[in-house]
């Protein structure tokens, strides 16, 4: 939350990749001190280190290094031993979840690719001093921040081959490859990594949607700078922007989600709106249909944001008996509207004022409406016609 008590939200822009370092540095380029992050990291038990920061342009664009410096060699740690630092340290509880999680989800998936217990995972280059500062520090910055919601972008995926503990191993690394199952992605004609273990781990835990820009307000933009040139003509860097939340009342491009039931009870719907609507979706809708070989059915689709589509879908088919779904990316025009009341003999109401090209058109709003009707112990439809009598000079716009 921002000093004028609106909440924070940060795109993560990862038009070269993301890592953990990448992260961090963006962070302090947009205002994180190093003073306080040192003395934050200071609350977990590790070797003693001294962070670094410093400028360097990339493509005529300014952006933040970090350098973690220490005497001391680390080694391998397992994950018990990193939940057990975290836990036992003097952190923000809400740090130490978010961090537990992210290293959760690194734990799960080299489990995963290597075929042992999660508590069994030695962290070679991800349990090293670098990349617990890189993960802690960044959980730490957005919580100093303020920042209550991070949206990230799409994420590159390029070709070729790494070198890590275990070897080469092929670009995107197997790791990057598990973490980042059910977030969009694309490829890249570039033989180098983009996007890290520690990269995907934090904006797979951390972020609320993947997708498109979100409405906001612009306050501060911070540039992380990756430590190897890119080949070709792009700058190695990753951008966090960061700013007010907005509520956009119309969106014009959105993502259509269809599915056909004939196995479903649809006496769950209403529950399923409400699911589907809590998440964001702007419209549901169950249309009778007629399915193969004569089966009565029905089709559900749902409107919504792209941003926020991931969650829907899996909320589908979590809630109903679909085995797959359809969805594509539409234009709408809506006309311009604003939310108020109208006064009738029985109290104010809530009504729509829609700008129409014949002009200003005033309409009720049911739930309003019905509370009114009953309230008052009169037909529904006298409440309507009370509206409907109203000019659009007697609506009175809602202050919010």
């Amino acid at each position: 939350m921002s000093a004028t008590g609106q909440p924070l939200i940060a795109y993560a822009d990862c038009f070269s990749g993301v890592s953990g370092d990448m992260f961090l540095g963006a962070l302090i380029d947009a205002g994180l001190g190093l003073e306080e992050l040192q003395a934050e990291l200071g609350k977990l038990r590790l070797e003693k280190f001294t962070l670094q920061s410093f400028k360097q342009q990339d493509h005529a664009i300014s952006a933040t290094r970090l350098e973690i410096q220490t005497d001391k060699s680390d080694g391998a740690r397992t994950w018990k031993d990193i939940r057990a630092l975290i836990e036992h340290s003097e952190l923000h509880g809400a740090i130490k979840e978010k961090s537990l999680r992210v290293f959760t989800c690194l734990a799960e998936a080299e489990a995963k690719i290597h075929g042992c217990p999660a508590d069994a995972v030695h962290f070679h280059e991800i349990g090293g001093l670098d990349s617990i500062i890189d993960i802690l520090g960044s959980v730490i910055g957005l919580h100093t921040l303020g920042i209550e919601q991070l949206i990230t972008s799409p994420l590159p995926m390029p070709r070729g081959w790494i070198r890590c503990a275990h070897g080469l191993l092929p670009l995107p690394a197997p790791a990057v490859c598990e973490i980042l199952k059910d977030v969009p992605v694309y490829g890249v004609t570039i033989d180098q990594e983009l996007v890290t273990p520690t990269g995907a781990a934090l904006v797979k835990s951390l972020s609320r949607d993947f997708g498109d820009f979100p409405a906001m307000k612009i306050l501060q933009t911070g540039y992380g700078a990756g430590s190897r040139k890119l080949d070709g003509d792009r700058p190695n860097l990753f951008r966090l922007i960061i700013g007010h939340a907005r509520q956009v009342p119309e969106r014009q491009e959105v993502e259509i989600i269809e599915t056909n039931l004939d196995d479903w009870s649809p006496e769950c719907y209403p529950h399923l709106c409400q699911q589907l609507f809590s998440l964001g979706a702007l419209d549901v809708s169950l249309t009778p249909i007629h399915m193969k070989k004569g089966r009565p059915g029905f089709m559900l689709q749902v409107i919504t944001d792209p941003g926020r589509s991931l969650k829907i879908k899996h909320t589908i088919l979590s809630e109903t008996t679909a085995i797959g779904l359809r969805f594509r990316q539409e234009k709408r025009m809506t006309l311009p509207r604003k939310t108020g009341s109208v006064k009738t003999p029985w109290g104010p109401v809530q009504a729509k004022r829609v700008e129409t090209p014949a002009g200003s058109v005033l309409y009720p709003e049911y739930e309003d409406c019905r509370r009114l009707a009953l309230e008052n112990q009169i037909p529904l439809k006298d409440v309507y016609a009370a509206v409907n009598r109203c000019s659009p000079e007697e609506f009175i716009e809602s202050e919010e």
